[in-house]
């Protein structure tokens, strides 16, 4: 994944903004992580958290196999780090890689910008079993803004806690 990060239009489409939006916040979770080694990429918050940056990644790439690929293309496919299907267990990277995490992670966005752009519109739905309800696409594209802009907050306080780098 590029972390050449462009502005989301002032202007555009509502499929066209949201989909910016939620690459604009995929880049920035990327560039969060530009030159650090796996080591610090490992390197967690405090305890007893087990959140690290690549941590992360990992959750992300769980998130988008589940909105996407699980919720919208009804796909039955389990969690890449749960058996059980516990989320929080991606956070803890101990023992895994950069090339690991990045893989799973561009793997699962890949495969949900071909489901939304493979979507005839935002109102196409899909089932989230958790929830017991239906759910759009629109839904699931905000649903996704808003994680990774969450999460990016914390990657802002993780990465300060490495090098001391802020406001990217």
């Amino acid at each position: 994944m590029t972390t050449e990060r462009i502005s989301p239009p002032l202007i555009a489409s509502e499929r066209e903004m949201l989909r910016a939006f939620l690459d604009y916040h995929r880049v920035t979770l990327a560039m969060k992580c530009d030159g650090l080694s796996d080591e610090d990429l490992r390197r967690q918050s405090m305890p007893p958290s087990t959140l690290s940056l690549l941590g992360l990644v990992r959750h992300m790439a769980e998130v988008e196999r589940t909105w996407f690929r699980r919720v919208i293309n009804g796909e039955d496919v389990p969690l890449i780090w749960s058996e059980e299907g516990d989320y929080q267990v991606a956070y803890d990277a101990t023992g895994s890689t950069r090339l690991e995490a990045f893989d799973a992670w561009q793997t699962e966005v890949e495969l949900s910008r071909r489901i939304e752009k493979a979507a005839e519109s935002l109102d196409v739905t899909g089932h989230q079993p958790r929830w017991g309800a239906d759910v759009s696409l629109r839904l699931v594209m905000l649903h996704l803004i808003h994680e990774y802009a969450r999460h990016n907050g914390h990657a802002d306080f993780l990465r300060e806690g490495i090098d001391g780098t802020v406001g990217v």
